[in-house]
């Protein structure tokens, strides 16, 4: 019993500090490996796990069955035991300080491989300038998963309302079914750009906000292209949730199927200078234009699911080729090492 034990605490990762968190609880859960995470913030004035994290770890705790988690009473130290993916519908109100896009980053790891379809609603901030937007994960993670045959009707993410900070008020649907095997992929070749969709939204602001940002943008990327179609989407009474702002999500999509992607919303009410829906539209068509430079056939948004995908594969050889990793990607590629010493489930 004694020898059983002292082989469980040797497989169970350790690691100090708050970084990459999400990445590690979800790695933890896939591989099965225990995890114990030691000094997090110990040094600040504030210590330990923040609201978000928080809110993260409760979120991982209610699609799997089984977990064991434990946390300190300065928050600073966190034990996670992961139980089976167990899926099913369930809902969840986010933390307003991250949007929900951080949340379902991490869900769109999970959820192909629960034990029931999920389905699940999530509340809170659907659109900030730190975390991935969900407009962007719907255009670009979606039609990612599908590559790898993780596809149906039931998968599909769906905005209910929307909510900016710092408030919030947003609510989504994702719903994603179970597919045990992954197919391998061969992304080598982007292709040329054929076409840019968007979105540009307001609420709880007039309505001509998204009209001018469609124009500001639209007076960049017809130097450069003439299939352009950018939605204007403005919500009203409960739909606009319970703070004003607007913001722009761009995809261009290329003959093979690459969808890249760029995104950009104004400051949140309060906080620094306002800014100017020309100016916003006008920077959005920049950053995809830097985006489309960069090159690859995943966005630099999802080259982490996409690398994480594919280690979960099958063992043919699947390739993919990526512009320059983001720190985030880095990140992910020595996780998935680490982790992987111990095999996934």
């Amino acid at each position: 019993m004694a020898g059983g034990a002292a082989a469980g605490e040797a497989q169970c990762l350790s690691y100090a500090g708050c970084n990459f968190l999400r990445q590690r609880l979800v790695l933890s859960t896939l591989s099965g490996r225990p995890l114990k995470i030691r000094k997090i913030r110990a040094k600040e004035e504030d210590p330990g796990l923040r609201d978000f994290e928080a809110s993260f770890i409760r979120l991982i705790d209610k699609v799997t069955n089984g977990s064991r988690i434990e946390i300190n009473q300065t928050g600073t130290t966190l034990y996670y035991q992961p139980g089976l993916l167990h899926g099913g519908s369930l809902e969840h109100d986010c933390s307003p300080s991250r949007s929900i896009g951080y949340y379902l980053e991490s869900l769109l790891c999970l959820a192909p491989f629960m034990k029931h379809p999920l389905k699940i609603v999530l509340r809170g901030v659907t659109n900030d300038q730190v975390d991935p937007s969900v407009d962007v994960l719907k255009a670009t993670a979606l039609p990612l998963l599908k590559k790898f045959g993780i596809d149906g009707e039931s998968l599909e993410i769906k905005i209910n309302r929307r909510g900016m900070p710092p408030k919030g008020g947003g609510e989504i649907l994702f719903a994603c079914p179970v597919r045990k095997v992954l197919q391998p992929i061969q992304l080598t070749d982007p292709g040329k750009i054929k076409r840019i969709r968007g979105t540009a939204y307001s609420v709880r602001v007039s309505p001509q906000m998204a009209n001018r940002m469609v124009e500001s943008a639209r007076s960049i990327l017809n130097k450069f292209l003439p299939d352009i179609y950018i939605y204007t989407d403005h919500m009203k009474g409960l739909s606009s949730g319970k703070s004003p702002g607007f913001g722009m999500c761009l995809t261009a999509e290329t003959i093979n199927g690459t969808i890249l992607s760029a995104e950009l919303a104004s400051n949140p009410q309060g906080q620094g200078a306002a800014v100017l829906p020309e100016e916003l539209g006008q920077n959005c068509a920049k950053l995809l234009l830097e985006e489309v430079y960069r090159g690859g056939c995943v966005d630099s948004t999802n080259q982490s699911l996409a690398l994480l995908l594919m280690t979960l594969g099958q063992r043919d050889v699947s390739k993919v080729l990526l512009g320059p990793l983001s720190p985030y990607t880095t990140a992910s590629l020595w996780r998935n090492r680490k982790n992987s010493r111990g095999g996934f489930r």
